[in-house]
Formats: structure tokens, sequence, C-alpha cells
């Protein structure tokens, strides 16, 4: 039987003097109470109280343990309150990771804001070393996991804290050597740039997408910032992010490919501990970063 479960029963028994005191202050029953207290005098191993017909008493070593199981259950008691405190108050550490090409981009620029406007919260924030298992980030200590695939997985929650648009490219200097990409199928006759987590690009929207396995790959790697340097440097056609590469596209040192097509908008999701209860530094934490991304739209790119 649970050891704080039978020490309660006891300190209430001290505290009233009776199994029938104890008993109501404990919304429970005489006999329960005294059977509890026979517990815990067999764990213990020595006789805690004397037993008359009208009143309980304490022995000896009943008196030295009873004192000693209130300390403790008050400790324990106090330090939940410590620990709910600190549960419903925005502040602590708030530890976050997700794959390195999403933190070097947006979503490094919302957690420094974040972080500068809630001093009180300490955050450490990891880029990579994620595993294919989607819990895995709390068993290794993180309180947030981000990602741009919806999970359904029981065993976190999910929120979506914004879209991120990606958009195909390629420099003047490339197509003027490789020719123009005039449909999507085209792709496989032209060097493409291919981020390693990224082989399959699709192009178009709805219905009307289309997928394709990139196969003629001239250069890879596991960033986005080193494809789009690659890009600009005429090695090929690049899917990339359109926030970083906004200037590059602006100033014609890379230019849309297939505009009438477009392709999908790529989810930010967080995901975080399961639970009725959020802490309050990770519901503080994602409204933040979703209004962050309302307020910091990426602007269109100019025709």
């Amino acid at each position: 039987m649970d050891r704080l479960l039978l020490m309660h029963s006891f300190v209430t028994v001290a505290q009233a003097g009776s199994f029938s005191g104890a008993a109501k202050k404990l919304g429970s029953s005489g006999s329960l109470v005294s059977r509890h207290v026979a517990e815990l005098e067999r764990q213990v191993g020595v006789r805690l109280v004397n037993r008359t017909a009208r009143s309980v008493s304490l022995t000896e070593p009943g008196l030295k343990y009873a004192e000693f199981a209130a300390r403790i259950l008050d400790e324990i008691e106090a330090e939940d309150a410590v620990i709910s405190h600190l549960h419903d108050r925005a502040e602590g550490t708030l530890s976050i990771i997700c794959p390195k090409w999403i933190g070097s981009l947006d979503l490094g620029d919302a957690i420094a804001a974040f972080s500068a406007a809630h001093p009180k919260i300490h955050v450490r924030f990891e880029l990579g070393g994620m595993s294919d298992r989607t819990y895995d980030f709390l068993d290794s200590g993180f309180d947030v996991a981000f990602h741009t695939r919806d999970l359904r997985d029981s065993s976190v929650r999910l929120k979506k804290i914004a879209s991120l648009p990606f958009v195909l490219c390629a420099s003047r200097t490339y197509l003027e050597r490789g020719g123009p990409l005039t449909e999507p199928n085209g792709l496989a006759h032209h060097d493409c740039l291919v981020h390693v987590n990224d082989p399959v690009w699709r192009i178009g929207h709805g219905h009307a997408s289309t997928l394709h396995k990139i196969r003629n790959i001239a250069f890879s790697s596991n960033s986005y910032i080193a494809l789009q340097k690659a890009a600009v440097h005429g090695r090929g056609i690049a899917l990339l992010p359109q926030r970083p590469a906004y200037d590059d596209l602006m100033t014609g040192a890379l230019q849309v490919l297939l505009p009438e097509l477009a392709v999908p908008d790529r989810p930010l999701f967080a995901i975080y501990g399961p639970g009725q209860a959020t802490p309050r530094k990770v519901s503080v934490f994602l409204d933040f970063l979703a209004e962050w991304f309302s307020q910091n739209p990426i602007p269109a790119i100019e025709s």
C-alpha cells in the first residue's frame, strides 16, 4: 500500500486523537483509517499507537514518527505548490528543437524576438539531431519541436504556426546555358540543386499538382542557404524557401520558374507534450510565434 497515503492517515490520527475523528477529516471510515495505521506499523516494524476502546494515544516511536511524517508531507505539499506555480507562470527554461533548415531561417528570427520579449524565460534552442520518432524530443528533455509535415500522433499535441512559401528558381546564367524550363516534366533534363531531405518536388496546387522525383542532382546539401548560393552561381534549378531567397529574386540574381503553376507552401507545425494543462511558458511561446509570423509576412514577389 502507498506509504504516503498511510503516513497521511497516521498524521491525521495523531492530530485528531482518534480514528473516528481522523476519518471525518479524511472523508473516510474509521475502520479504513485503522487499517492504514496498522499497515504503516507493519511496514515500519514498531507499534505507533496505543489503542483503547475510547481513544488513541501515540507510543514514543509514534510521537517521533508523527513529527517526521508531518514534516515530509508538508515538504511534499510545498514542493507541489512550487511546481504548480512554475507551471502557471511564463518563466523558467524553455527547450526547443527543430531541423537545421527551419531554425536557420524564419523560425530563428521569431525565437530570437521571443527571447528578447520574455527575459524571464531562458531559451535553449537546438538545431538538428531530431529523431524520426515523433515523441523522442520529449524523452530528450525538449518542450517543443518543429516540423513541416502534419503529424498525427496521440502521444503529442500539434499546433500550426505558419505557412512557409517556397519558390522554384534559377539564375539567368544557368538558364542561358541549360535552356528554359517550360513545364514540370522538363526538370528531368535540367541540373537540379536538391536538399537531402527533399528529393521529391511537388509542382502546382490541388488536383493539378504533380510530384517529381529529382534524379539529375547536380548539387545536394542539408542547407537551403548553401543551395541558394549554388543557384545564384548558376549551378542549376533549386526549390527554395521564399523568405531567404527574396532579395536575390528582387535583384534578378534568381528568376522564378513556372510562375503560372507555383509550388505549395510548407506548413510549420509546433509539437509539444500531451496533457490537459499546457505549461504557461509553452502556451505563451506558441502564441507569440503565431503572432510573429502573422505580423511579419513574406512580401510578394514582384513580377
